[in-house]
């Protein structure tokens, strides 16, 4: 799922694009994505688009007549920019037609969990804040505040979108890496040192991967976002060697997630057990990075 700095260079290259401009056609291609009927779809048509925003992991069109259209890409859920004349991909579900260009909202796989929400008012458009901390924003106390207000592994604190905006699967994983803390630690059990290195870490994370991708996207329209990535020091880096120590990188499946980490690095060499691998080993799951040999 794209997450805060895929999101923020979405907006801006949108703005770019389209602020100021009316939006002059909309087209489903699949007509579930639609998930509001009232204030009708064709409302939104012939109005300029006066902002662009973020919402948490969601980009809201800001029209006039305080119309909003709220996208939430979910898990495989890509925006498109196609130049006059172009043609949207098969993977489309909704095109927004400009007059100098098209925005192309696809998503990949059969799911479909991507989705548009039409509505009218700052009280509607508000109903999807989750209500998150922005961390780049914040100062050390509020992020203390947030992160303990509920006893949560370090992992989940981070994910909640009603403790801290924009943060998923990818992003948590580098934060803590970065802050050498394991992704199973307990809010309430943390040392002040600990809240301090998470906040640095979460704060150096999240606006090292926005300059990145956004030096990566350029004037252009930002064509590869994805939560994996080879520069990232352990999301999606299983059995590779830590940046940091050379350690092979450790992860915890669970549903359609999981968790990476560095077991030298973030738990003291204690491997956590995952729910499935461990049950079917049993007594020859390691317990620690050394046992892996």
């Amino acid at each position: 799922m794209p997450e805060l700095p895929d999101i923020v260079v979405y907006v801006e290259s949108l703005g770019r694009r389209i602020v100021g401009q009316t939006l002059e056609q909309v087209r489903l291609r699949s007509p579930f994505v639609l998930r509001t009927a009232i204030p009708p779809l064709s409302d939104v048509v012939g109005k300029r688009v006066v902002a662009v925003r973020r919402i948490g992991k969601r980009i809201a069109l800001v029209l006039q007549d305080e119309l909003f259209v709220v996208l939430h890409l979910m898990i495989a859920g890509r925006l498109r920019w196609i130049e006059a004349a172009g043609k949207a991909p098969g993977t489309t579900l909704a095109t927004f037609q400009f007059a100098n260009g098209m925005l192309a909202f696809t998503e990949a796989g059969t799911r479909k969990r991507a989705s548009i929400h039409v509505v009218r008012g700052k009280d509607a458009v508000a109903a999807f804040d989750m209500g998150g901390l922005e961390v780049l924003d914040a100062d050390v106390d509020a992020f203390r505040e947030r992160l303990t207000r509920e006893n949560h592994t370090l992992k989940r604190a981070l994910t909640d979108p009603r403790l801290f905006s924009g943060i998923g699967n990818a992003y948590s994983d580098e934060i803590l890496h970065r802050a050498g803390l394991s992704p199973i630690a307990q809010t309430h059990k943390l040392a002040p040192g600990d809240v301090l290195r998470l906040y640095a870490s979460a704060r150096s994370v999240l606006s090292e991967w926005t300059v990145r991708l956004r030096d990566e996207a350029g004037s252009g329209f930002p064509t590869k976002v994805t939560a994996f990535r080879p520069q990232m020091a352990v999301h999606g880096r299983f059995g590779q060697p830590c940046p940091d120590c050379g350690a092979p990188v450790q992860r915890i499946v669970y549903a359609e997630n999981e968790t990476n980490y560095c077991a030298r690095c973030q738990t003291g060499g204690t491997i956590l057990a995952d729910r499935a691998l461990s049950r079917l080993l049993k007594s020859s799951w390691p317990r620690s990075i050394d046992e892996l040999g």
